[in-house]
């Protein structure tokens, strides 16, 4: 069997960034930010609304360039880090892994959409925006549910496999892009080891080269977090925090339920104190919450799993660069919980079919998210549009998204690390007992 060097062994830049407390950096470019953005608000009344916009787009440059690089990236390294993980684990016991691991994330969806439905109707955030006179164009819906109502199952199931990967590649189809690594793959643990060598160096060469690229982006965080956090407080109107603060406590109360669902699955099955647990993980936490993408964090995030958890490396491999593209049960959550908020803001009524067909839509959703800033919303286009909820109240979303962004993912990540840490209890002993040396 071909062995591939443990991704922590490939994380050098990541390494010295940690070593320069770059957790403290990135505090105190989020608290600089937002005094900046602040300033920068033209209600504020200190520039015009051209003058904020021009210095928020300067703002943005470094988070663009930082998000940008990492996501010139991302594929590459899901790609690489899925094969490295399956080429590792190919003993009888493991090949059930897959299938445990695919159900696990279907349980943690299902219970965060769950919490989202249970917040979304104990609280009734969208009824105090209804109350306040509802979204713009109420009075104009159209019933449209019919015509989403049958959905063609078998052809979405066959649709998992692409038949031309590049164009999945290049229209970011990441569930796609995952389904055709997986059968590489597992294709490649066919062949004998004298031909599987060459391809484990080049999967290996991917890897150094991508956490290399990683490496430069992540110099650039701190600064990132500040421009965006000063962009975004510039530009948005403090009327929107005000009005939609209601909705934001809920989706927030909701998710914080989700981390504390976490904590429990933890201690029942690693029998250890959950309060460690988060401080051993800071350091990824934080970063999936300045940046809003658990596609940006993925790397940090194996390491910590790594080192910090004492996860095997086979583990953290396979586990996390799936876990951020498919566990997505933050932003599952909060899809659900702007289903029904905007529901009850334009007073319509879902009844439990209705209901149901938008909780199966949003599992279905989630799993296929961008692991990006925005993805959620990107996606909470298509389930509004299945449910028969106007689409354009979106815009209102849009201008909170950020800050709704940063706490899902920051979810989001936390269920990653918290997978790979019961399957490392799982299958670890498995691993380190079966898994021949090169």
């Amino acid at each position: 069997m071909v062995i591939i060097k443990p991704l922590n062994d490939l994380t050098i830049y990541i390494n010295h960034l940690l070593k320069g407390r770059l957790w403290l950096k990135v505090l105190i470019g989020i608290f600089l930010g937002a005094g900046l953005g602040l300033f920068l608000n033209p209600e504020m009344g200190y520039l015009n609304q051209a003058q904020s916009q021009t210095a928020s787009t300067w703002l943005n440059l470094p988070g663009e360039i930082f998000m940008n690089l990492l996501q010139m990236v991302m594929i590459p390294l899901i790609f690489a880090s899925i094969i490295s993980g399956l080429i590792s684990n190919v003993s009888d016991k493991l090949k059930t892994f897959g299938l445990w691991l695919f159900l696990y994330f279907i349980f943690t969806t299902v219970v965060a959409i769950v919490i989202g439905l249970l917040y979304s109707y104990i609280f009734n955030p969208g009824e105090y925006v209804n109350s306040l006179g509802g979204f713009s164009g109420a009075e104009n819906i159209t019933n449209t549910r019919g015509a989403n109502e049958s959905l063609n199952i078998p052809q979405s199931i066959s649709n998992l496999i692409p038949v031309n990967p590049l164009e999945s590649i290049v229209s970011g189809e990441m569930l796609s892009i995952v389904v055709f690594t997986i059968l590489i793959g597992i294709a490649i643990t066919q062949l004998e080891t004298k031909t599987m060598r060459p391809i484990a160096r080049l999967i290996e060469a991917i890897q150094k080269v991508c956490m290399i690229i990683v490496g430069w982006a992540m110099c650039l965080i701190p600064y990132a977090v500040f421009g965006l956090i000063a962009s975004l407080l510039a530009t948005t109107g403090f009327d929107i925090f005000i009005g939609l603060g209601y909705y934001i406590l809920v989706v927030f109360i909701g998710l914080l339920t989700l981390m504390v669902f976490y904590m429990l699955l933890y201690f029942f099955f690693v029998r250890e104190n959950p309060l460690r647990f988060l401080q051993k993980i800071k350091d990824p936490l934080l970063l999936a919450f300045s940046t809003a993408s658990s596609a940006a964090v993925m790397p940090l995030t194996m390491k910590t799993a790594d080192e910090k958890l004492g996860v095997s490396s086979q583990i953290s491999n396979f586990v996390v660069p799936i876990g951020a593209t498919i566990n997505m049960d933050g932003t599952a959550l909060f899809q659900c919980m702007t289903v029904l908020f905007m529901a009850q803001a334009y007073g319509i009524e879902l009844g439990l079919l209705e209901v149901a067909l938008v909780t199966g839509t949003v599992v279905a959703a989630s799993i296929g998210t961008p692991a990006i800033p925005g993805g959620g919303v990107i996606i909470l286009a298509s389930v509004l549009e299945s449910s028969g909820i106007p689409v354009e109240g979106l815009v209102v979303i849009i201008g909170i998204d950020r800050i709704l962004g940063m706490i899902r993912t920051t979810a989001n990540v936390t269920g990653d690390l918290t997978a790979t840490v019961i399957f490392n209890k799982w299958f670890g002993s498995i691993v380190d007992t079966e898994t021949p040396k090169d």
